[in-house]
């Protein structure tokens, strides 16, 4: 541990892997245990939870008894002990003998916290433990990582790079003391991540009905998480339905769904995928009257039905770690009650989950919010659109759409409405032809 790192760590606070305790006291044990049932991590004595150095006094004695918490735990956990300007780090591996527990009980690391299990589930954790090691998994090679993508990445979320490269993905634990870079940081910030897992991408589909027969818009998006995320929030604002209103002389958007409750679902698809589920991606669909988002791999191991909202079991650690640094993850573990509260506000039928081998969420439309949608749209668009077409019957759509402020298909279906009503008509061809106004 040197000067830089310990600034490093102290700026990014509690996480996967790193915990503050200001004093030794009798929690000690749970957050070993925690962390030897998940990747490992060190717990920082010393340092308050909002990252005031208070610093302690190291003796033998204190040494002694952190030693006999962790012989303490059932099995008994290796740890080793390094002291740092009265800072005293307590490194915890990640067990050879899961599942570990204390006199509490069973712990497990989950983000900034060491979260309480039952037995079985920690057990069934452990029986399909391969599932939670994909991210983990230190193969790759240096020239399919891109520096440019990560220093972006950490310039956008505004976070230090004093470390140097390689020893700050070494602390994010993206790149392994001999230098092999993870899975995670191919997904994360790869050159080309499809190269290495094909099905690692994110299919973006407008369908015309409810039934997804006929097909209007379609994009594969490729790349790495971060891109898909963006390109994926892109295809949703660019082909859903939007009203405006004003409430305090400000402009507030409202889509067919809440944005933002989209937006954390196709981040929760994202981090919790099961990245081992070959042959299948992420799905992002728009219909008539719902959107709908579809996953690879159902419960995690270790989550029952009864659990879903309540506990939060991460399936890609690693992944989860760094999107928790961004601006898209504001409380892990609270993203579906955060879905629901977002639907509710705007009037919208609480999302739907099916889980099996896919989970899926579905958002269902307001018809209300659409029907009014619909109405103010045209009463604030048709006097706009028949006055172009007066003053330039050769108006394109792609003048209309900047005129009115709509998308391509808000113009085509106002067109459609004016012309089914007799108010506008086409003269000659789709392209080269001309508007007139009845």
């Amino acid at each position: 541990m040197d000067k830089k790192e310990f600034e490093f760590i102290l700026s990014e606070g509690e996480g996967q892997y790193i915990e503050f305790k200001e004093k030794f006291g009798g929690s000690f044990a749970k957050e070993i245990v925690a962390f030897a049932n998940a990747s490992g991590g060190r717990i920082f004595l010393g340092i308050d939870d909002k990252k005031n150095v208070k610093n302690v006094q190291i003796t033998n004695k204190l040494k002694s008894q952190i030693q006999d918490f962790a012989n303490s735990c059932d099995p008994r956990i290796e740890i080793s002990l390094e002291e740092f300007e009265g800072i005293l780090i307590i490194n915890v591996s990640e067990g050879n003998n899961k599942p570990y527990s204390c006199k509490e009980g069973f712990y497990l690391r989950v983000g900034p916290n060491s979260q309480k299990m039952k037995r079985d589930e920690i057990i069934e954790i452990i029986q399909s433990n391969f599932q939670f090691n994909f991210d983990d998994c230190y193969l790759r090679k240096e020239e399919e990582f891109s520096f440019t993508k990560f220093n972006d990445f950490l310039k956008e979320n505004k976070l230090n790079n004093f470390l140097g490269d390689l020893n700050l993905l070494r602390s994010l634990r993206l790149i392994d003391k001999d230098n092999k870079f993870s899975n995670a940081s191919i997904l994360l910030f790869g050159n080309n991540p499809q190269m290495i897992f094909p099905s690692c991408y994110l299919e973006c589909v407008m369908f015309k009905g409810k039934e997804g027969a006929d097909v209007l818009d379609r994009k594969r998006i490729n790349g790495t998480l971060f891109e898909q995320l963006k390109e994926g929030m892109f295809f949703l604002k660019k082909n859903l339905k939007v009203r405006y209103e004003f409430p305090d002389e400000k402009r507030r958007e409202y889509y067919d769904v809440p944005l933002r409750a989209l937006e954390e679902a196709l981040v929760n698809s994202l981090i919790h995928r099961d990245y081992l589920f070959r042959g299948a991606n992420i799905t992002l669909s728009i219909h008539e009257d719902r959107v709908e988002i579809a996953s690879p791999g159902g419960f995690p191991p270790g989550l029952k039905k009864e659990d879903f909202g309540n506990i939060s079991i991460r399936r890609n650690e690693l992944i989860a770690d760094i999107f928790s640094k961004t601006i898209y993850v504001e409380k892990i573990g609270s993203g579906i009650k955060r879905m629901r509260k977002s639907c509710s506000s705007q009037g919208n039928p609480l999302p739907v989950f099916e889980i099996d081998n896919f989970f899926i969420i579905k958002f269902y439309f307001n018809k209300k919010t659409v029907e009014k949608t619909v109405e103010k749209t045209v009463e604030k668009t048709v006097e706009k659109i028949i006055d172009a077409i007066k003053l330039n019957s050769g108006v394109t759509q792609s003048e209309l759409e900047k005129l009115t402020g709509l998308t391509r298909r808000g113009v085509e279906w106002n067109l459609l409405r004016l012309k089914e009503k007799g108010i506008i008509e086409r003269v000659g061809a789709d392209k080269g032809g001309t508007w007139k106004v009845k």
